[in-house]
């Protein structure tokens, strides 16, 4: 997680509390919480998106299933080389 080991996640949170105080904390890390959790939801919209997009652009299943039979032939091809 961005390199912070155990010491530095301490230090920051002990700032932290002295900066904002005990009562804010618990209502800053729901915010920080709920936000994260909206930024996750809308990355996974979006990805969604994309995909439907994806399925709706003509010749794309077809181009799929080429490109899923040429990497069985890969596949099979190492197997049978080693």
């Amino acid at each position: 997680m961005f390199g912070l080991g155990t010491p530095e996640l301490v230090i920051i949170l002990g700032i932290a509390f002295i900066f904002f105080g005990g009562k804010k904390l618990p209502e800053i890390g729901a915010g920080l919480g709920k936000a994260i959790g909206s930024f996750k939801r809308g990355l996974d919209d979006v990805e969604e998106a994309g995909l439907d997009i994806k399925k709706s652009i003509p010749g794309v299943r077809e181009v799929t299933a080429v490109k899923d039979k040429v990497d069985k032939a890969r596949n099979i091809s190492k197997v049978i080389s080693k």
